[in-house]
């Protein structure tokens, strides 16, 4: 009879637990909302990401890896320091959210009930961020498997932009076909010319070492994401593709650029070789306001001096830190969004402002620069600058063995267009009433870089 007692207790005790515990987490209650909002951006097809997550079939074999990812936090990439500004666009995971992954990961992955998956995400085609309303077509160009010292100079080519009429327009992404090779293809706007030739490139032999190494003039600087000498005419860039940096959208902040009728495209292409010839087929989508809007979106940037005199990173430094870079407001703006360009030795970077009262304060600082994800970072609200406050970057760089993207840590790198090289540029846009010359809102100190966007 004891025995008996002692056997209901336990049967009694099991099903309480069976009736108190959680659930099983499973990716089509648990995970797939959570790829959704934060990993399908990247993790399908046409996008950068190296497989999809769209769905169970393709997001099971990846479990563990995914477990693995997000625990360290490698993903989804994100790299600003949250003690400082707010951002929209942050796609940082939320500690529950991790959680479930771990617990999906740990428990076989289940796939659940199809009933309890949300509604597939309808992402635009042909692997778009936007849904263009305007696609040009960019320049189709062939990388070598092996050029001479790995060396692709940076080359212009004009191509048309398609616009038969002033156009406001409200986003814009430039999207390469091979993403393996291409470094970055940045745009140019000029009006057009009778005696233009479409598809010609154009570039400069840099004098370089037996390694592909610029040599420096004293004097003397790269121009990384400059404005261009166009046959005499000064070009500001207008948008990047780099890697992983998303589709340059002014729709949240009710803003555009307008694009004058017969405008061409300068595009700024630079790629890195693999060892497999390829050619790349570009494309520049746009979409296009229904109605002229009230403010102006300025794409612009902020960069060390390049002139071997100050930027020279010596070898075998772990930790040097490059000049500022400074930019004065001769406007009252609003920033909108922020991105830091490096290359492989680009440790650390951060942009601050101070204001006319004195004060200074940093609005972005990411302390573990990716060359791989080329994040921009767009403020959760515009902020408001006064005229005469200063935008100043600053940035760290490894030279170290202890760098394992390092190519040559017992080298001097100075300022370069190639990857192997450096470059120091804070990107950010802001917006202005619609009235106000572009031209006129920034003022640059005489040693700086000329202005550029992405």
């Amino acid at each position: 009879m004891a025995n008996q007692s002692w056997m209901c207790f336990f049967v009694c005790v099991a099903a309480m637990r069976a009736d108190t515990a959680s659930p099983a987490v499973t990716f089509s209650k648990d995970v797939l909302p959570v790829l959704q909002a934060n990993c399908q951006s990247c993790h399908r097809p046409g996008q950068i990401a190296p497989m999809s997550l769209l769905t169970y079939q393709n997001a099971r074999p990846w479990a563990k890896a995914m477990k693995a990812a997000v625990v360290a936090k490698k993903m989804p990439p994100w790299n600003a320091d949250p003690r400082y500004g707010h951002f929209g666009n942050d796609r940082s995971l939320k500690q529950g959210d991790i959680d479930k992954i771990v617990a999906w990961a740990d428990n076989g992955a289940p796939e659940g009930e199809a009933k309890d998956a949300p509604p597939p995400v309808k992402w635009p085609a042909d692997g778009w961020q936007i849904q263009p309303d305007v696609i040009a077509k960019g320049p189709d160009y062939t990388v070598p498997a092996h050029p001479k010292n790995n060396v692709i100079e940076w080359t212009n080519i004009i191509m048309p932009s398609g616009f038969t009429k002033d156009t406001w327009i409200t986003s814009i992404e430039v999207k390469p076909s091979e993403p393996s090779v291409t470094h970055h293809l940045c745009l140019q706007f000029i009006p057009h010319r009778p005696d233009v030739k479409y598809g010609v490139a154009e570039w400069v032999d840099k004098d370089r070492d037996e390694s592909g190494n610029e040599k420096p003039h004293p004097g003397s600087g790269a121009k990384s994401f400059v404005t261009e000498q166009i046959r005499g005419v000064t070009v500001p860039l207008e948008v990047c593709y780099l890697p992983g940096i998303q589709a340059a959208d002014y729709r949240p902040f009710g803003s555009g650029k307008l694009i004058p009728a017969g405008t061409d495209i300068i595009w700024q292409v630079h790629y890195t070789p693999n060892g497999n010839e390829v050619v790349d087929h570009p494309e520049v989508g746009f979409t296009v306001a229904k109605t002229e809007p009230m403010r102006r979106y300025i794409s612009q940037n902020v960069a060390a001096p390049s002139d071997p005199e100050h930027f020279a990173i010596p070898p075998n430094d772990p930790n040097w830190e490059a000049p500022p870079g400074e930019i004065t407001f001769m406007a009252d703006v609003e920033l909108v969004w922020l991105s830091p360009h490096m290359h492989l030795r680009g440790k650390d970077f951060n942009f601050r402002l101070q204001y006319p009262d004195g004060r200074v304060e940093t609005i972005l600082n990411v302390p573990h620069y990716d060359f791989n994800w080329q994040l921009g970072y767009e403020l959760a609200e515009p902020m408001k600058i006064p005229k005469g406050t200063k935008m100043i970057t600053g940035a760290h760089y490894d030279n170290s063995i202890n760098n394992k993207f390092n190519p040559d840590p017992n080298r001097t790198v100075y300022d370069g267009n190639m990857t192997w090289e450096e470059m120091d540029s804070g990107f950010f846009g802001i917006i202005v009433d619609k009235s106000i010359d572009p031209t006129k809102v920034l003022k640059r100190p005489g040693n700086a870089r000329a202005a550029s966007g992405a």
